[in-house]
């Protein structure tokens, strides 16, 4: 199993995603994928669906990649980069290729919650040599941000807009990870740019992996949810400890979960400072927020039953 990187090792390796790219300042996106990047020992294929990430790198006829890169429609990284796995399985058996690769899809939230999940479904079911890293930042913000199912409840929108009729989206995020484990894949995670030596290592663990892996990635997006660009890692370290987003691996079907808030952020104090919450502001909201941290306090008592705590 992959051994955690120090620091150090991590800032002597390669950038493999250069500067000059078109994202905008604050964007959780480029962290993510850089830390990622650093840590890999391995030579990486990635394929990447429509978003944010591949419009803003890709701009043709420039691009900030320095590894071998697909761009794949909105809805099929996965089938993508896992008909590449193929091929590659395929010319190593016949000796054409004699080096390890490892292949990496990548997609937003839209890509992978909605309309990439059949694929990758599918390429779970099959059982293929990849892994698939979605960076969540809570809604469609490459086409305006409208509502996907991972943005969260009471979330304001350009679908869900808080107005007279509705408070938002009216419904809960849906639970992507807990849906990839129950595919009984090798390797399913959660992780945060905040913490560089988790995010690390698990893309290490998963890059190990002899069949499917998953990463869901919390990506704070200063546009869409309307947060100065300074703010992003402690948005994201926020999320975690309040256990909207919590820590965890499920490794062979045994969850482990990798950090414990010693105190419970309240979730108002992460609604708080973004603006797509502002109305939760109100007094007349209050119960919304109580809904809000009730279904994350459910939430949490269940991942750590599941975790044998």
């Amino acid at each position: 199993m992959a051994e955690p990187l120090s620091i150090k090792e991590l800032a002597k390796s390669e950038e493999l995603l250069v500067g000059g790219h078109r994202l905008c300042p604050g964007c959780g996106h480029s962290i993510i994928l850089r830390q990622m990047l650093h840590a890999s020992e391995y030579p990486l294929v990635l394929a990447m669906s429509t978003g944010c990430l591949e419009v803003c790198t890709t701009i043709y006829p420039y691009t900030s990649w320095k590894t071998p890169w697909i761009h794949s429609a909105f809805e099929n990284a996965a089938a993508t980069i896992t008909g590449v796995e193929t091929m590659y399985r395929a010319l190593k058996k016949k000796g054409k290729i004699d080096k390890d690769v490892k292949f990496v899809a990548v997609g937003g939230d839209g890509g992978t919650y909605d309309i990439g999940l059949q694929s990758l479904s599918g390429a779970f079911e099959r059982g293929h040599n990849f892994v698939y890293v979605c960076t969540d930042n809570g809604a469609y913000m490459n086409t305006g941000t409208q509502r996907s199912s991972a943005t969260p409840f009471a979330a304001d929108t350009t679908t869900s807009p808080v107005g007279k009729k509705i408070i938002g989206k009216q419904q809960e995020r849906k639970n992507l990870t807990k849906i990839a484990a129950a595919h009984d894949i090798p390797y399913a995670a959660q992780a945060s740019p905040h913490n560089w030596k988790d995010l690390t290592m698990k893309f290490r663990k998963a890059l190990e992996i002899d069949g499917p892996a998953f990463l869901n990635v919390v990506s704070p997006c200063p546009r869409g949810w309307r947060t100065d660009a300074s703010e992003t890692v402690n948005l994201a370290k926020m999320a975690v400890d309040s256990c909207y987003w919590p820590l965890y691996e499920v490794e062979n079907g045994k969850i482990t979960i990798n950090y414990k808030p010693k105190e419970k952020v309240p979730i108002f104090e992460w609604l708080k400072v973004q603006g797509r919450f502002k109305h939760l502001l109100k007094p007349e909201n209050e119960g919304l927020v109580k809904m809000f941290q009730d279904k994350i306090d459910r939430d949490w008592e269940d991942l750590q039953k599941r975790a044998g705590e």
